[in-house]
């Protein structure tokens, strides 16, 4: 899935953008705990499930959807230690550092995890 089309780009765009707004106004009106719970709605996902229709169809379709939807099982996963990381993180080295770490951790595992099951 190395070329994605402009339409694809542009309605992933609109929907991470938007699902960005929403969860920061409802954080800001209801509290952090909620907006946290809208902000890991997978709305990337869906728009890039959505996507890959303009660039795939039939059996390529199928497959491509597939691909997609174990790799987004795995990033869910890694999405919810890096969430716990910093949560842990952010307590005992302040906001700065630990945001800086878990994110670094997420690379680090995203990396790996790719590398071993990708290009191994």
């Amino acid at each position: 899935m190395l070329s994605i089309s402009l339409i694809g780009i542009l309605l992933r765009f609109i929907l991470g953008g938007t699902a960005v707004a929403v969860a920061s106004l409802i954080a800001k009106r209801v509290g952090g705990v909620f907006g946290g719970i809208f902000a890991a709605f997978p709305v990337v996902f869906l728009a890039a499930l959505l996507t890959i229709r303009w660039d795939h169809s039939g059996y390529d379709l199928i497959r491509q959807s597939i691909v997609l939807s174990q790799g987004a099982l795995i990033g869910m996963a890694i999405n919810i230690v890096c969430a716990l990381a910093a949560g842990f993180l952010v307590a005992r080295k302040g906001w700065k550092r630990g945001l800086t770490l878990s994110v670094l951790g997420w690379f680090l595992v995203s990396f790996s995890i790719s590398y071993m099951l990708f290009i191994v």
